[in-house]
């Protein structure tokens, strides 16, 4: 059989003498799912951009050939093809959606100039494509422009964009990368269901091995620009014959041993039936009803626990987080921290708790200030430590580096660093002033398997050795499974299942605990 995507010889760098992707060879079989995988860095993403035409300026294709069901891929043939031949959906709709035209128009846009249609065949062909990809209003959506929608509605709106022109081969490049386990599984059922219905290939670019294990026909493993092994993807999961894909797999969050027994005590950070909204959005003559986005949450975390809080995007379980520390004001109930009641406390008066409490962030790039060499960084609030000499402050910083494993990067900026060394400069500054509670938001969902092992090893380590209280913000169960000693699980703004961790993964009681633990993709599930 012929391959629909035939690529021999693929190299790509920028001149001089950079390589990004060095001499590479695969084939992508007509209705085949074809997973690339890697870290980042490995070329898998240059290597789809490259095949659609859409490389990054600096970048270039140096050598080699790609076909396209039997006829060579070329510049030439770049225009004809996207659409109709290939499609691609990217890593995050945001930044491929136009926010300043409406969906409509952008929907229309590839149909009006593939396929000779009238306004009201385009129309309809866009109306029953949004209900095919799980919309149920598409007038309203048609209507509406992207930030008006969550990020899995924005993605299923990029599917239905790219799947309305029918291509025979659909590059699909982290397309669940920011999704929660719920609705990562209901964009990549609903993307394999209509490239199986419409026949297509697919080329999925992922570094998440449990999705390859789930979806995937065969793998391509990739490493600093070179293919190191390949084969039938369960196969190659479940007896990786290459150092690297072995390191890949062993890299996985696993479930950690039960957590210690701990003696009672009172908790030192807890909500009382809080509550939070915010206000709707202001129209011309009124102002929309107010959105109640935590209702009437109770929830407790001992010192020295660690406590992850789970849920779907929207469940409400960052804002709650937030709430907790005081960084968004609650519209009615408690926080108590280690027995005052902080809820009202304004200024200087809340100095103390302030001190006392940190937070990791989900993107250590946007949270860390540009302009700031990394040593500054983590020096910043030892500001408040009184009677600190300026060789004890320096000793302090570069001990706290050593911890986190990125000694003698103390003069570079964050730009210069890895996605998870700025990760590690993040958690550094948060535990410099040795606080008593850490709350970490998705600190691990943007990294690969690798770099996320590390993460999770290094907070689990710094707590077992600093004894702070930790409130694990994650949509990712395998993440959750390795560090917490307790679960709450989140929706709509409640909480509907709180307990032991093993006891919740293992016999979960909530209908909706069940479905996050259904969804999540696990090589477990791979046969030997």
């Amino acid at each position: 059989m012929t391959p629909l995507l035939g690529v021999r010889g693929l190299r790509i760098g920028a001149p001089p003498g950079f390589v990004a992707v060095n001499d590479i060879s695969f084939d992508v079989m007509p209705g085949e799912i074809l997973a690339v995988v890697g870290e980042s860095g490995s070329g898998k993403t240059a290597t789809a951009r490259a095949v659609i035409g859409l490389l990054p300026p600096g970048l270039e294709v140096m050598g080699g050939s790609m076909e396209f069901a039997g006829a060579p891929l070329g510049p030439a043939e770049m225009r004809r093809l996207r659409g109709p031949g290939i499609g691609m959906v990217f890593q995050e709709p945001m930044t491929s959606l136009n926010p300043a035209l409406p969906i409509g128009e952008q929907m229309a846009e590839g149909l009006a100039l593939h396929a000779r249609l009238g306004r009201s065949e385009i129309s309809a062909r866009c109306h029953a494509m949004l209900r095919r990809v799980g919309i149920a209003d598409p007038d309203a959506c048609l209507r509406a422009f992207p930030h008006e929608f969550s990020g899995g509605m924005r993605q299923r709106i990029m599917l239905a964009s790219v799947m309305l022109l029918r291509p025979k081969l659909l590059i699909a490049d982290e397309p669940t990368t920011a999704l929660d386990t719920l609705t990562q599984a209901e964009v990549l059922d609903l993307m394999v269901g209509l490239t199986r219905e419409e026949g297509s290939a697919v080329l999925l670019i992922t570094h998440n091995l449990g999705l390859v294990a789930r979806y995937a026909d065969r793998a391509v493993v990739m490493r600093r620009g070179h293919i190191v092994e390949e084969g039938p993807a369960r196969q190659l999961l479940a007896m990786p014959r290459h150092d690297y894909t072995r390191a890949l797999v062993d890299a996985l969050p696993r479930r950690g041993p039960p957590a210690a027994r701990r003696p009672p005590s009172e908790p030192l950070l807890r909500a009382e039936d809080l509550t939070v909204d915010f206000a709707g959005r202001r129209r011309l003559f009124r102002r929309e009803r107010r959105v109640q986005a935590v209702k009437g949450v109770d929830l407790a975390v001992h010192p020295g626990e660690s406590v992850a809080l789970v849920g779907g995007s929207g469940s409400g379980k960052t804002t709650l987080g937030r709430a907790m520390l005081r960084l968004v004001d609650p519209s009615g109930g408690r926080i108590v921290f280690r027995g005052e009641d902080i809820t009202r406390l304004r200024g200087a008066a809340l100095l103390p708790f302030r001190l006392d409490c940190q937070i990791v962030f989900q993107d250590p790039y946007s949270s860390l200030d540009p302009r700031m060499r990394v040593g500054q960084i983590v020096a910043e609030p030892l500001r408040h430590v009184d009677g600190l000499t300026g060789t004890e402050h320096t000793r302090r910083v570069e001990a706290m580096l050593d911890q986190v494993g990125i000694g003698g990067l103390g003069r570079r900026y964050p730009h210069e660093l890895s996605g998870g060394q700025r990760q590690r400069v993040a958690i550094a500054r948060a535990l410099v002033r040795e606080p008593a509670f850490v709350m970490a938001d998705e600190p691990v969902s943007a990294l690969d398997m690798t770099i996320q092992k590390q993460i999770l090893t290094l907070l689990r380590d710094l707590q077992r050795k600093r004894g702070f209280a930790c409130l694990f913000i994650s949509h990712d169960l395998a993440a959750v499974g390795e560090i917490a000693d307790r679960v709450t699980v989140m929706k709509d703004g409640r909480i509907v299942e709180e307990g032991p961790r093993d006891a919740v993964f293992d016999a979960p009681q909530h209908p909706y605990t069940r479905a996050l633990l259904d969804a999540a993709p696990r090589l477990e599930a791979v046969p030997a």
